[in-house]
């Protein structure tokens, strides 16, 4: 009996956490939103610190200033440390190298005898792999109550005096003017404190953790007995309690305490609430261990340099281990506030800073073009108002289309300190597209999830109404071909080159997790080559990252990078980019084409759907690669291999971007208004048109200065293409079935060929037997078809892919579906353009109303590739005017998310020869450098995206 009962005194008590948005990952996105107000906080300092025009460098948002920093510290555990906190690290006599920083806690270098609390960080090293940071101040309590109260407060005061007063009313309106009171009556008192030298402070945590699976703490470091006061506080000296701290050192060690409190009850000490004070008649401070920072010369040029390296290390509560997990929302919020400013210090994550007039004006922007818009489209607007007209709306797009998919840490969790960026990432592109932001090296990585900019609407009961194959033969299967003559036959190829860079949904193999489509009644399909007809069409599956019990998939990843990093050419892992590389060049065959492999398909990043267009555009692209190389190594002579072929690669990607910014696109969509504004995109607005230029300043903070010369944002949501964006680049009617080659000197036919002739393997026998010149002639004068219904390519409705037998219509309808897709009706209302009501809303043709009609029950269900081909695209678009919601919203987000195409779009990185290869080349001049005899060819004053010029016939002499 007596010892049931000491067991039951000694019985921690229970205590839990609440999460303040209701849920672990409601309170993940308000913490996102908290991290970002923190940044906020760093440039609203550097600004006031700044002077005389000369910007301050980003600081730590709290704690900036060092006073005493040491890496060789001592924390050592108490021989008698009782049994129920002996957990993980924390054993009885256990000592451990310990990292010890103390520091003011403004978030400038105020000097010492700036009024100001203190505080104490502490990286206990236990091993190679386990850390743990403590972090107090030399005050009982936070002034905030959680999170969002601190983050306000400190945004509202980070600014000078004036700034402070409306921040402070601002505060009163949030949460209250006694709460306002209190939080700046509590750090007022905090910060009215004489500090005459860091050793003889009390550092209070504040918030609990974990002390093993049951216990909850605080914990404190309270100087040692006997530990001798400092002299005066110095009204002169800035650094000194630095001063004060070398002279204790020089004569003896500084020791402090390590005391933990225990948890009670949630009224006198509460888990959540950290502006409530854990007072010791409640819960005793019992020591633990002690922290002994041994006597040194800190002044010397080593202890200087080491003190250096400490204050470039970012601490984190939660750099830990599951025993010791900070617990409350404070606590929680730290790890993604903390790791944001870090990296916002340390120029891996950017922070946009939108002038007022452009949040003023642009919202002002976007509700008067909302009103227009009711009654005018905006293509029917004038040139420069349409132009506004579409920057504004691109800011909607961006405020509400934006949807992040990829699984977060809900709560958070501990972890081991982060390693370092390795230096080589810094410079180049990865073969798999990690550390394109340096903060987050997985964002848009291989393997990232494709995110949406519309809510997915999985409908499992409609995926096969209609059935695709229905959809596929009665409104897409191509009757006769209709041409788009503005553009030719590179500009197809061209599209299919970049989604290989972009998007890759992996399959499974056939026969594992199909997709079955019933078929027509009466009507079989062989769904091999050799394969008995069977009653149910059965396509290859996306492999799914998450499936819910009733089967229905809901999240995919993409294969390859969601970067414009030139994968599609490179590769998406190390040992294809090992394979294709030749020292820094890509490998080419003597005669200067792709390798083939044993199976006779060329050797390149990507070679799947695989067809003369694409061999001509990864050939071009390998030999402009080797000609960059041959340039740098002519240029800067002691380069490394690996140097040049990273450089020349960064150079190549990103020509390729401006070719599809500046060139492709407004071919595609040619107007005036999408060539200027998509120009103003890459270089910003035309100095000679100041009225746009005007326009654009006001609204834009990006377009005022062209996106490469601004730094990452990724708008709230981090980085990937999304399952709309692959929905609307479905634009398989572009393809013709059959094909004209002809002699580019002549004119003369040299001959003929269907789709299936020129694609898999035979495209490389094709290329060569042609040659690369007669190639490009011929698909430069020929037409690719019109993005529009029945005109889909008969070749890709009947063809063979690694053993399965695709209709590739069917498959495109199946799998938009059951990736969740939005019908066409939910589909354009998501992107802000009012709901179809008609049947002959849908399209101007009365025709294709008719026979959409017969194949869907209701408008609501009709397909969204199939009301995206039924729109009439306004004058000049090659495409609709819906899909080009989406286009706008994410070909700004490529450019504008990557580091390489922003911050590091730089001679520093790409080197000077590689910036004016950048500016001056575009897809003309690539097509020159390896085909010169095509010069007096190419269409004078447009893109060579435009039809060419037709080689005359020669005459004969008889």
């Amino acid at each position: 009996m007596i010892e049931d009962t000491e067991r039951a005194q000694r019985r921690p008590a229970q205590w839990n956490e609440r999460y303040s948005a209701g849920s672990a990952e409601a309170e993940h996105e308000e913490f996102q939103r908290l991290a970002h107000g923190i940044m906020q906080v760093q440039t609203t300092v550097r600004k006031r610190v700044s002077s005389h025009g000369v910007p301050h460098p980003t600081q730590r948002a709290f704690h900036a200033k060092a006073t005493l920093a040491v890496d060789d510290a001592e924390l050592r555990f108490n021989d008698d440390l009782p049994a129920d906190l002996q957990m993980g690290f924390a054993q009885p006599g256990a000592a451990y190298r310990t990292i010890v920083r103390f520091s003011n806690a403004a978030g400038s270098g105020e000097p010492d005898f700036a009024p100001d609390l203190r505080g104490i960080a502490l990286r206990i090293q236990v091993d190679d792999s386990t850390s743990h940071d403590l972090l107090a101040t030399n005050f009982p309590v936070s002034h905030a109550r959680n999170a969002r109260q601190f983050v306000e407060f400190a945004k509202a005061t980070a600014g000078g005096s004036v700034s402070r007063i409306l921040g402070l009313a601002r505060l009163a309106g949030m949460f209250g003017i006694r709460e306002t009171a209190r939080m700046v009556r509590n750090v007022t008192t905090a910060r009215r404190q004489l500090v005459s030298s860091v050793a003889t402070q009390t550092y209070w945590s504040r918030g609990a953790l974990t002390w093993g699976p049951e216990l909850a703490v605080r914990y404190l470091l309270r100087p040692a007995a006997r530990a001798p006061q400092g002299p005066k506080p110095s009204k002169t000296d800035p650094s000194y309690l630095s001063t004060e701290a070398a002279r204790r050192l020089d004569q003896g060690d500084i020791r402090f305490e390590l005391c933990i409190q225990r948890y009670v009850n949630e009224q006198a000490t509460p888990i959540e609430d950290t502006a409530v004070e854990w007072k010791e008649r409640h819960s005793p401070a019992e020591p633990v261990a002690i922290l002994t920072i041994r006597q040194t010369d800190i002044t010397s040029p080593d202890a200087q340099a080491r003190a250096a390296a400490i204050d470039s290390l970012a601490f984190n509560p939660w750099n830990t281990t599951d025993d010791f997990r900070p617990l409350g929302n404070l606590n929680r919020a730290r790890k993604a506030a903390y790791d944001a400013s870090a990296a916002y210090r340390g120029q891996t994550r950017w922070q946009t800073e939108t002038p007022v007039r452009n949040v003023v004006l642009g919202r002002l922007a976007r509700a008067a073009f909302s009103l227009v818009n009711r009654r005018v489209p905006w293509y029917r607007l004038p040139v420069r108002t349409a132009v506004l007209n579409l920057d504004g709306f691109r800011g909607v797009l961006r405020a509400r289309n934006l949807i992040d998919t990829e699984p977060h840490e809900a709560p958070p969790r501990a972890r081991p300190v982060p390693p370092p960026i390795p230096e080589d990432v810094r410079a180049a592109r990865t073969a798999n597209g990690r550390y394109n932001d340096l903060s987050a090296p997985a964002m848009g990585a291989v393997g990232a999830t494709f995110g949406r900019n519309l809510k997915p609407d999985y409908r499992p009961d409609l995926f096969d109404v209609p059935n695709p194959v229905t959809v596929s033969q009665q409104l897409l299967t191509r009757e006769h071909f209709l041409p788009a003559r503005s553009l030719n036959l590179i500009a197809a190829a061209w599209i299919q080159f970049q989604v290989h860079d972009w998007v890759n949904h992996a399959r499974h193999p056939l026969g594992v997790r199909d997709i079955e489509v019933p078929l027509p009644q009466g009507m079989t399909w062989s769904n091999t080559p050799d394969g008995a007809p069977e009653t149910t069409m059965r396509i290859a599956g996306n492999e799914a990252l998450s499936v819910d019990a009733d089967g229905t998939e809901r999240l995919f990843a993409n294969a390859a990078s969601h970067w414009w990093d030139g994968s599609e050419v490179y590769g998406s892992d190390a040992d294809k980019l090992k394979e294709l590389r030749e020292g820094p060049k890509i490998r080419l065959s003597d005669d200067g084409y792709l390798p083939t492999d044993v199976r006779g398909m060329e050797l390149t990043g990507f070679n799947e759907s695989w067809w003369l267009g694409l061999s001509t555009l990864h050939t071009l692209f390998a030999r402009e690669h080797n000609v960059v190389c041959d340039e740098l190594r002519a240029h800067y002579k002691g380069w490394s291999d690996d140097r040049v072929f990273n450089t020349a690669r960064l150079i190549v990607s990103a020509l390729i971007a401006k070719i599809h910014t500046v060139e492709w696109t407004p071919a595609i969509l040619a107007t005036q208004p999408i060539d200027l504004g998509l120009k103003a995109n890459w270089n910003g607005p035309p100095s000679n048109d100041w009225l746009t230029k005007l326009g654009i300043w006001l609204m834009d903070v990006h377009a005022n200065v062209g996106i490469p010369a601004t730094t990452p944002d990724h708008h709230g949501v981090p980085f990937s293409l999304t399952e709309d964006f692959v929905t609307v680049y479905r634009l398989h009617p572009l393809i013709p079935d059959d094909y004209r080659f002809a002699n580019h000197q002549t004119g003369e036919l040299l001959y003929t060929r269907t789709f299936p002739d020129i694609t898999e393997t035979h495209a490389d026998d094709e290329l060569r037997s042609l040659g690369l010149d007669n190639t490009v002639y011929s698909l430069g004068i020929a037409h690719p078809g019109a993005i529009t219904l029945n005109n889909y390519p008969r070749s890709l409705r009947n063809f063979v892919r690694e053993g399965e037998h695709i209709d590739l219509a069917v498959v495109d309808i199946a799998r938009t579906r059951r990736r969740g897709v939005p019908r066409y009706n939910d589909f354009r209302t998501g992107l802000h353009k009012p709901r179809l009501q008609h049947w002959e809303q849908l399209s101007e043709d009365p025709d294709v109303v008719r026979r959409i009609r017969e194949v869907y029950r209701s408008i609501d269900e009709v397909d969204t590739m199939i009301g995206l081909f039924a729109e009439t695209p306004p004058e000049g678009f090659g495409f609709s005017d819906t899909a080009f919601r989406i286009f706008i919203l994410m070909a700004s987000r490529r450019i504008q998310s990557d580091r390489f195409l922003t911050a590091d779009f730089r001679p520093e990185i790409y080197s000077p020869l590689g910036m004016d290869w950048v500016q001056q080349n575009n897809m003309t001049s690539v097509i020159l450098r390896h085909c010169p005899d095509l010069a007096a060819l190419l269409p004078r004053g447009q893109s060579a995206f435009a039809p060419w010029r037709m080689a005359a016939p020669q005459k004969v002499e008889r």
